[in-house]
C-alpha cells in the first residue's frame, strides 16, 4: 500500500504553487477558494512542516514547499503524458464553405449522416455568396462553389455533377398559365434570383420560344427565396432540383408545362480544395460523402409534373 497524503490536496498544492496564487488555482480546479486553503493546510498537518509562508494576505513556498513542487511537477507532467497517449485523439477540424442555399436546401438537411459516420472529424460550417479565393482564406478548407469552377494554380476543383434547372410553380399557378406557347408567354410572372448563372432567356431559347418583352416579376439574391417565392404562388421560380427536391416531392411546385417542355441541365456546383491538401483523409472522407450523397439524392430525386 503507497504511503501518499490525499491526491486531491497534493493536486491543490501544485495548481497553487505553480500558478503563485489560491485564487487562481480555485478557478483551476474550480474549487473555491476556501477549499484549496483547507487542502493545503490539511497537507501541512500531514507532512508536519509548513510549506507556505502566509503573510499580509500573500503565500510564499517555503523550501520545503519549493521540494514538494519540483517533485510533483514532475510527476504530473509524466501522468499527464501518459493520459494524453492513452486517450482518444482529438476531432480533426474541417471548415467547410458554401452558399447560403446550398447550406440550407441541400448540405445543412444531409450534413448529421456525415457527422455521425465520421465522429472523429468535426465541421465548422460558414456561409456566403460571394466568391472566396481559397488563396487568401487559409481557414477555408472546402469550399463549395456556385455558377463558375473557379480556376487557379494548386487547386483542385470537382464537379458536384449535373443538376437539372427548371421552371417550377404551384399546380394552381401551372393551371393559370395554361399551355405556354408564343401567345401565352405573359401570362406568369418569371421570379429571378440575382446570383443565378442560368437566366430566363437560357430557358426560353432551350425549349425554341422567344423571350418575352416584359419584366420579370420579383428578384432574390438566394435560391431558397426564389422557392419559397415560388411556393407562396408569386410567381414561375427558374431553379435547380437540387434544392427544390423536397417542394417537389411534396407536391408543391410542379414543372411549367409539364414533359412539352424541357429543363436545363448544368454544372453548377463543384468541390474545390488545395491540392497539397488532397491526401488529407479529412479532405478525402468528405469528399467521397458529398459525391456519394448526390448520386444517391440524383438516383431518388422526383420528376416534377402538372
Amino acid at each position: 500500500m503507497r504511503r501518499i497524503p490525499s491526491f486531491h490536496a497534493l493536486r491543490a498544492f501544485e495548481a497553487a504553487a505553480r500558478l503563485g496564487s489560491f485564487a487562481r488555482a480555485s478557478e483551476e480546479l474550480h474549487l473555491t477558494p476556501s477549499a484549496v486553503s483547507h487542502q493545503i493546510r490539511a497537507l501541512e498537518r500531514w507532512f508536519g512542516r509548513g510549506l507556505f509562508r502566509r503573510a499580509n494576505r500573500q503565500a510564499t513556498l517555503t523550501s520545503d514547499g519549493q521540494r514538494l513542487l519540483a517533485g510533483l511537477s514532475n510527476a504530473f507532467d509524466t501522468i499527464e503524458a501518459v493520459c494524453a497517449e492513452l486517450s482518444p485523439p482529438p476531432p480533426s477540424s474541417l471548415a467547410v464553405h458554401c452558399t447560403p442555399s446550398f447550406a440550407a436546401k441541400w448540405l445543412g438537411p444531409r450534413l448529421p449522416a456525415f457527422v455521425e459516420t465520421h465522429p472523429g472529424i468535426a465541421i465548422r460550417l460558414s456561409t456566403s455568396a460571394d466568391p472566396v479565393d481559397l488563396g487568401r482564406h487559409e481557414e477555408i478548407d472546402i469550399l463549395i462553389a456556385y455558377g463558375r469552377p473557379p480556376r487557379g494554380p494548386g487547386l483542385t476543383v470537382v464537379s458536384l455533377g449535373p443538376e437539372e434547372i427548371a421552371a417550377l410553380c404551384t399546380p394552381r399557378v401551372a393551371r393559370a398559365a395554361g399551355s405556354v406557347r408564343r401567345g401565352t408567354l405573359e401570362q406568369f410572372t418569371r421570379l429571378d434570383s440575382s446570383f443565378s448563372p442560368v437566366r430566363w432567356p437560357d430557358w426560353f431559347a432551350h425549349n425554341g420560344l422567344p423571350a418575352p418583352v416584359g419584366t420579370a416579376g420579383a428578384a432574390f439574391d438566394r435560391g431558397s427565396l426564389v422557392i419559397s417565392a415560388a411556393v407562396q404562388g408569386l410567381g414561375v421560380a427558374l431553379e435547380t432540383l437540387r434544392f427544390a427536391h423536397d417542394e417537389v416531392e411534396a407536391g408543391q411546385l410542379v414543372r411549367l408545362g409539364g414533359d412539352r417542355l424541357r429543363s436545363l441541365h448544368r454544372d453548377l456546383h463543384f468541390i474545390c480544395y488545395r491540392e497539397r491538401d488532397g491526401t488529407l483523409e479529412k479532405i478525402q472522407a468528405f469528399r467521397r460523402w458529398l459525391l456519394d450523397v448526390e448520386e444517391a439524392s440524383r438516383a431518388d430525386r422526383p420528376a416534377a409534373s402538372a
